[in-house]
């Protein structure tokens, strides 16, 4: 009876010790694929949260993330903002979000670019992750937004497949600023953002 007590702890603990499924792929890399799935669309979205006494958005603009550029370590996805005064057409096409997969973690810069096609003052700031996250979500740390002011501050980024992408600033655990783009219904691709090349 001992030895057969013994037998089954050993079982036990063997499995709980076993390796994760080899085909099952990490957080990271899920999330990494789904971001994929979407490679060539575009989306419509708007705004779902800001801080009181952000002017950055009215909340009324029509928004569109573009999955433009997909390769197998690096995604740009421009994001356009209707103003009806930037840029000849009415659009601020300043904005494309970087993300790059280093394989033990991901990568997101911003590149900001004024109207003729030239580096913003502020551009190409981002952070890495520091966890694995989740198939659905990522977050990324911002080193010196948090050694200002002493509480965790960065991006996240979320997808849930064919319903919603979202990217938004974090201040600890809270989203501080955040838009949605409705996955369901793809939209016509926007124009190259400004100092990017044009779409063939």
């Amino acid at each position: 009876m001992l030895r057969l007590l013994a037998c089954c702890s050993l079982a036990l603990l063997l499995a709980a010790c076993a390796p994760d499924d080899p085909d099952t792929p990490a957080p990271q890399d899920a999330f990494w694929d789904r971001m994929q799935a979407h490679c060539g669309n575009a989306y419509a979205g708007g705004l779902e949260r800001e801080p009181e006494g952000d002017e950055m958005l009215d909340g009324d603009e029509l928004l569109i993330a573009h999955f433009r550029v997909c390769e197998d370590d690096r995604m740009e996805i421009p994001f356009h903002i209707e103003d009806g005064e930037s840029g000849e057409d009415g659009w601020d096409r300043s904005r494309t979000w970087i993300l790059t997969h280093h394989g033990d973690s991901l990568e997101i810069r911003h590149d900001h670019r004024t109207p003729d096609g030239e580096p913003d003052d502020m551009t190409m700031y981002g952070g890495f992750t520091e966890t694995p996250g989740g198939e659905e979500r990522q977050e990324f740390k911002s080193i010196e937004r948090t050694e200002e002011t002493g509480i965790w501050r960065g991006w996240r980024l979320e997808i849930e497949p064919d319903e919603r992408y979202s990217y938004g600033t974090l201040r600890g655990d809270e989203w501080s600023w955040r838009v949605d783009f409705a996955l369901s219904e793809p939209v016509d691709p926007p124009p190259a953002p400004w100092g990017h090349e044009a779409d063939e």
